[in-house]
This record gives C-alpha cells, sequence and structure tokens, in this order.
C-alpha cells in the first residue's frame, strides 16, 4: 500500500503538470490562463481544542500545498498489520477484531462509567504482563486501535518500557525520538514527542532513547504532571501505557501508580499462578485489574479449537 504522504506528494506533482500545460495552450491561444484548484488528497484531521498537539511551527509545507501534514507524523501501513496478525481497521470482520471489542467496552466502562469516580485517572491504562514475551505490546497496539475507532474517544498510545520499545517495531514504524528525550529535557514540551498518525483519532509517544536513570527519571514530578495533563486536558481521551514486564522491573511498580487501570497479560499454558499473584502484589490495590489471557483456546461453534483472547476482571486473592 503507498504510503498516504506519497499519494498526496504524487497528486500535488500531477496537478502542477496539469497547470503547466493548461497555461502553455492558454498562451498559444493569446488568452489568459486559468490556474487548476489543488485539493490535497491527503491532510490530517485535528482533534477539536488540542492547542498542544499542533502548532504552526509544528507543521511542514509539502511542495507548496495549500495544506498541510504535521512535521510529526506516523504513516502505519493497516494491511501490513493485519497480515500480520493485529486487528483490522478495513472493515472486515476478524475475529481478534471482536475479541479486543469486547475487551475494551469493559475498559471504557471502567474509564467513564459509575465506577470512574472510584478510580484515580481512570482513563489512563498501563499494559504489562508477568514475565517478557507474553504479549503485552501487541495488546496495547490491538487496544489503542481499537479504542480509536469509537466515535467519541481518542486514544494516546505511549510506549514506557523504555528498557526495551517494542510499540514502533511492533506497527512496523522507524526509531523516533520520545519519553525519555522529553524527561531528558532535551525537547521543552511533550508535544515535541507526540506523533500524528494517519488514524485520526491515535497520537503516540515512543519510548526514546535507554538511559540508566530510568528508574528515576518515571519517578520524577516532570513525569507525575504529565501523566496528570494526560489525565485530565482531554475528557474524551484514553490513555494506554505499554510498560515493561512487573516482575522484577521498578519501573512498572512507578508508572502503576499513576495508571486507574491495568491490563495484566499472561500466556495461556506458560504463565504461572505464583507470577500472576506477585503481578498483582505489584499493582496499586485501588486499581481496577484485569487479565488477557493470550493464546487462550477456544471452542468453535464447529468443535474445533483456535486460539484468542479472553478478559478477565480480577479474581486472584
Amino acid at each position: 500500500m503507498k504510503n498516504t504522504i506519497e499519494k498526496a506528494l504524487q497528486k500535488q506533482q500531477e496537478a502542477k503538470q496539469q497547470r503547466l500545460e493548461e497555461q502553455a495552450s492558454a498562451s498559444s491561444l493569446n488568452k489568459p490562463a486559468t490556474e487548476a484548484q489543488v485539493t490535497p488528497s491527503a491532510t490530517i484531521s485535528k482533534e477539536k481544542n488540542q492547542p498542544e498537539d499542533v502548532s504552526p511551527s509544528a507543521e511542514k509545507p509539502l511542495s507548496g500545498a495549500q495544506n498541510t501534514l504535521p512535521e510529526r507524523y506516523l504513516g502505519i501501513d493497516f494491511e501490513r498489520l493485519s497480515e500480520k496478525g493485529l486487528i483490522s481497521l478495513s472493515g472486515e470482520r476478524k475475529q481478534i477484531n471482536e475479541e479486543y471489542r469486547e475487551i475494551k467496552r469493559k475498559l471504557l466502562a471502567n474509564a467513564f462509567g459509575a465506577l470512574s469516580g472510584t478510580l484515580n485517572n481512570p482513563n489512563i491504562i498501563m499494559v504489562s504482563s508477568s514475565r517478557p514475551s507474553e504479549g503485552k505490546t501487541f495488546t496495547a497496539t490491538n487496544l489503542a486501535l481499537s479504542i480509536a475507532s469509537e466515535q467519541d474517544k481518542t486514544v494516546l498510545l505511549i510506549d514506557a518500557d523504555v528498557l526495551k520499545p517494542n510499540v514502533l517495531r511492533t506497527l512496523e514504524l522507524e526509531h523516533k525520538p520520545g519519553l525519555m528525550e522529553y524527561l531528558l529535557g532535551e525537547v521543552d514540551d511533550i508535544s515535541e514527542v507526540m506523533y500524528h498518525t494517519n488514524i485520526d483519532k491515535l497520537k503516540i509517544i515512543p519510548a526514546g532513547k535507554s538511559h540508566h536513570l530510568s528508574t528515576e527519571l518515571l519517578a520524577s514530578q516532570k513525569m507525575h504532571d504529565t501523566v496528570d495533563e494526560f489525565a485530565n486536558r482531554y475528557p474524551d481521551r484514553v490513555v494506554i501505557f505499554d510498560t515493561p514486564p512487573l516482575i522484577g522491573i521498578n519501573e512498572s511498580a512507578i508508572l502503576a501508580n499513576f495508571a486507574g487501570q491495568a491490563v495484566v497479560v499472561v500466556e495461556e499454558g506458560r504463565a504461572k499462578m505464583a507470577d500472576i499473584k506477585l503481578c498483582v502484589e505489584r499493582l496499586n490495590p485501588d486499581m481496577a485489574i484485569g487479565f488477557v489471557v493470550n493464546k487462550s483456546v477456544h471452542t468453535d461453534t464447529d468443535g474445533s479449537g483456535y486460539y484468542g483472547y479472553y478478559y478477565a476482571e480480577r479474581t486472584v486473592k
């Protein structure tokens, strides 16, 4: 699939060539040339009332186009992601789409429903696992994509696994500066590492570079104030943090203090009950905690089995 920006540039080039031809034709007839109107085919819709995300200086013109694309832009190849097994955004009804619809409904109910008043930052959701390679980034990414299809919600996906960042890799995007550069003071504002995408309601903050003081940086007042702004500035926003595994890593315990909800990803047949209990102990007891069982074996209507995803609220005591 051609990149959205490439399509825009191609259309602009074609329009420019058409204008030149029309001007040459008009000149030969001693008539004034009529300039063709050019409308770029690729522009990004901006969220309402979001001055920190887009400013005039944050936009870069595309070869003289009348409209502009944000300078901080990530083009996601939806078809490629669907081929890799992530949810489809093309309208195709896939089993994984339905499973993540069911999961997000419970998370959104916690974030904006009756329970939200009992939680601190209910719209901040951390996604983690007990151990590495259980599917937490895959889950965080699918949740962000699924919630971005909501009519009245926006999503900010933050790669907070600063030890082993994987969000951009999962989306098959190039490395970009991100959260760590902001916390280190290498950029002045968080909007400088907040990237627009070709999904109108999805923005991404990458992890950025690694740093030996990542624990202290995540525990800083600067990080606390930033998360507080994420949680309260926009009433329709859901923030998803992809965090490091919970066992043996201090950064996850720190991030748990910011979130109102936690999604713990466990791989069926691999995760140990002792690890799951330890995960719960490392989380804030006031959080809403749910579990996504990755590679859960379901039985279809024809009796055949398949791998999928199952979500359950906290039952571990």
